[in-house]
């Protein structure tokens, strides 16, 4: 039924197109049967349980919402006599049409239709709530469509309409009516469709309107008898109404007001959403005398803060700091500026660093910390874009605060006790992870002011941390000052630092006895390795834990990423350790201890390492570590291909392939792909490419595994990437693009082109780029030859521009 309705909506209007532009009340006998449907579908989408019925009536109910009729109806559907789904449901056809379908309405109707939408809302002033904020939302949309010209002064009229006496509503319901209308304006502005000409002529009407909003709500703010919804309906109006960039200056009386309402537990949101709104907007910046005002405003907070935290409230610590934070983020340099007046911004600073060192751990027992971290990145911003003049005095004062700052960061970095952090769920382990990577970003980036002062201090601390035999340590402290080297030594050049090579000596001293501080003394380790390849003599104190690291799996990624930066910044000085890093990470690998992605990175880390040493030395650790992996992969190649062993082939050519992609003898240097290659090198090495040696011993194991899984793309891709990764087996690739194009053309065709594109010129590789060519032709010419080229044509010419391109070169 709904269906053949929702396509012949004449059927349901006596009417038909006669009421499309008809906005005024008409006969309820015409409109009846629509309403009576509508209260079918309305009943359908919300308690029918079958949910094909539901998206059924809900569709229909979309179309009747948009419909010419919705005009009539929508008025029908608001009687008192109906429910509230049903009258929300008019109210928001009656938005919909309003801000939609705005040329239906002819010029002479749009009074009829204010009248109207006043009535309503005065009716529904103490009815639902939800309905009532639709038709706010209605008549805010008419207001928006009507400025300036055909409704100057709307603002005014609506306050004075609903402060007139009279009506069913009494007036705390009346005043509560205009302050969500008055809410729901800029909101609906915000959002609306109108042309960006017209956006610019109505939010200039909606500025000087608020001439009219500000003395309402300053009368409502500051009468003690105003009861408390009034008030939070007031405060959440300020907050709409500030985002449309009212002047500061012009809000001072109201913020005012905010402050003194977050004494309040009902009020506090309300007033803490309104204050950081108003402090946030951009233009804000430009009254200075006001927020000079602020600033003594904010400080009166610093005891009911404080008696936040003591009692856990974390609600209010919450919108206290938000507040704080608010005002430094968005005016420090503002602030700073006004030189006499440095005492009460340092006072400000020294609240917002209570806010960052907050009691408890995050996110388990405080959420307000991390909201102060960007403040610190923007203050010192700030202070480092002033002359140097200038840049001098602050510093004398700030540099201490960021001192300080380290202070506290580590200490919220750190760690619970085991007891507390086992009893976190995953997410609240997820969130503190995330938070100590912003914790460490603020370190890195107070380095920059700080310098190499910081790592002394930092190393201070650690050194007296570690040598005090009388007091005993917990791991957590030193984890978190390691963490704050770590920090700093991910991305800052320490290699001048004088302060490293004692820390490399203190490492050994820390007794690793807790997983979180293992991890962070191999990101330790790893962060150094630069450090390292210029103080090879250091390599001896630090390997042998990474080396212990690397058998266990709760060390996964952060000893083998640390092994793959030392191989790979190192290698030249590491072959009188090969032997035993070798032996190491194929005992790891053979026992299966890491997951598929960290045997990847290892035998990178491995690749590193035996391409700096002789080549009859690569050969041998190479066939020790590859014979195992061959024997399977001769096992796979034997078996029937199933997505079991189709896995195994993959994951077996992916740890050849990145072992042989970083083993390179022909090249000076490697680099990995996201970091400067090494500094030292050592002469080309002389003597047949191991990896080429390798490849050619097992061409025939390639071949049959090439022609079992010939019709599976990764197999095949994980096949060309493995001997693509080295130069020197230009061949033996080149064997594998001929024996897909000979049996797959239209899959491989674009590869071969490429290769012949990338290598024709070069005389050292021409004769098989020559028998690539030939035999490309050759079988390009047979296709054609055939008749098959126009069903193979879509897949190997999808263009008709590439396929004249390849038949100019073929041919």
């Amino acid at each position: 039924m709904f269906v053949y309705l929702l396509t012949n909506w004449s059927l349901l209007c006596p009417l038909g197109c006669a009421c499309t532009h008809r906005s005024g009340p008409i006969s309820l006998r015409f409109v009846s049967p629509v309403c009576l449907f509508l209260s079918q579908a309305l009943h359908q989408l919300y308690y029918d349980p079958n949910i094909e019925n539901k998206n059924l009536a809900q569709k229909w109910l979309m179309q009747a919402q948009i419909s010419a009729q919705a005009w009539q109806f929508c008025w029908a559907l608001l009687r008192p006599d109906k429910v509230p789904e049903i009258q929300y449901f008019g109210a928001s056809a009656l938005h919909t049409k309003i801000s939609r379908y705005w040329g239906d309405i002819p010029a002479e109707q749009y009074g009829t239709l204010k009248t109207q939408l006043f009535s309503q809302i005065a009716l529904f002033a103490s009815g639902s709530k939800i309905v009532l904020t639709r038709l706010c939302v209605a008549l805010a949309s008419l207001a928006l469509n009507m400025m300036p010209e055909a409704w100057p002064g709307a603002v005014g009229e609506m306050v004075r309409a609903f402060q007139e006496e009279g009506g069913a509503a009494d007036g705390r319901a009346r005043c509560l009516a205009l302050l969500e209308l008055l809410t729901v304006l800029p909101e609906e502005f915000q959002t609306s469709r109108l042309p960006q000409y017209r956006k610019g002529q109505v939010r200039g009407a909606l500025g000087r309107e608020w001439a009219a909003v500000c003395p309402l709500l300053q009368q409502l703010l500051r009468q003690p008898e105003s009861p408390a919804p009034v008030k939070a309906r007031a405060l959440k109006c300020l907050s709409s109404w500030v985002l449309l960039d009212v002047p500061l200056s012009e809000s001072e009386g109201l913020l005012e007001a905010g402050f003194a309402a977050l004494a309040d537990p009902e009020l506090f949101d309300t007033a803490v959403e309104a204050i950081v709104n108003a402090i946030s907007q951009p233009d804000s910046q430009r009254y200075v005398s006001t927020l000079l005002k602020l600033v003594p405003q904010v400080l009166q907070l610093q005891e009911q803060l404080r008696e936040a935290v003591q009692n856990g409230d974390m609600e209010t610590s919450h919108g206290i700091c938000r507040i704080a934070v608010s005002l430094g983020e968005n005016h420090s340099r503002s602030l700073l500026e006004q030189v006499e007046h440095w005492q009460s911004f340092l006072a400000l600073v020294n609240m917002i660093m209570f806010c960052t060192g907050i009691p408890g751990h995050y996110p388990v027992n405080e959420t307000t910390s991390s909201l102060t971290l960007t403040f610190w990145y923007t203050l010192q911003d700030d202070i480092m874009s002033f002359e140097a003049e200038k840049q001098t005095v602050y510093l004398q004062v700030y540099r201490p605060v960021y001192f300080q700052l380290v202070d506290v960061l580590l200490h919220k970095a750190q760690f619970p006790t085991d007891e507390e952090y086992a009893s976190w769920t995953s997410d609240e382990k997820e969130q503190f992870r995330i938070y100590r990577v912003d914790i460490s970003d603020t370190l890195m980036y107070v380095y920059e002011m700080l310098g190499a002062e910081l790592l002394s201090n930092l190393y201070d601390k650690l050194g007296r941390l570690l040598t005090n035999a009388e007091q005993p340590t917990s791991w957590q402290h030193t984890e978190a000052l390691l963490y704050g080297f770590q920090s700093i030594a991910e991305t800052i050049d320490v290699n001048y630092s004088d302060v490293i090579p004692g820390l490399i000596g203190l490492i050994p001293r820390i007794n690793i006895n807790n997983v979180q501080l293992a991890d962070t003394v191999m990101f330790t380790i790893g962060a150094l390795a630069e450090w390292l390849a210029d103080h090879p003599v250091m390599l001896s104190s630090v390997l042998p834990l990474v080396l212990q690291a690397l058998g266990n799996p709760d060390l996964s990624v952060s000893s083998v990423s640390t092994l793959k930066k030392i191989c790979r910044e190192c290698k030249y000085d590491l072959p009188p350790y090969a032997t035993n890093i070798v032996a190491v990470s194929q005992e790891v690998l053979i026992k299966q201890i890491h997951k598929t992605s960290q045997c990847m990175w290892l035998m990178q880390a491995l690749g590193f390492l035996l391409s700096a040493l002789p080549v009859e030395d690569i050969l041998r650790n190479l066939h020790s570590l590859i014979t195992p992996y061959i024997q399977q992969l001769e096992k796979l190649a034997d078996e029937t291909p199933n997505p079991s062993n189709k896995l195994a082939i993959i994951h077996i050519l992916g740890l050849l392939s990145n072992l042989f992609t970083t083993l390179d003898i022909t090249k000076q240097e490697e680099e990995s792909g996201d970091s400067a290659p090494p500094i030292k090198s050592t002469p080309p090495q002389t003597g047949p490419n191991p990896v080429v040696v390798v490849l050619q011993q097992v061409f025939a194991l390639i071949q049959t595994v090439l022609s079992k899984w010939l019709n599976d793309s990764q197999v095949v891709e994980g096949l060309c990437v493995c001997v693509g990764g080295c130069s020197g087996a230009l061949y033996i690739y080149i064997y594998i693009y001929i024996y897909i194009y000979i049996y797959i053309p239209f899959v491989s065709y674009s590869l071969c082109l490429q290769m012949m594109h990338i290598f024709a010129s070069e005389t050292d590789h021409f004769p098989p780029i020559k028998a690539l060519f030939e035999l490309v032709t050759s079988v390009t010419l047979t296709i054609f030859q055939q008749g098959t080229h126009h069903q193979r044509a879509p897949v190997m010419f999808p263009r008709s521009r590439t396929a004249q391109r390849c038949s100019t070169f073929l041919l």
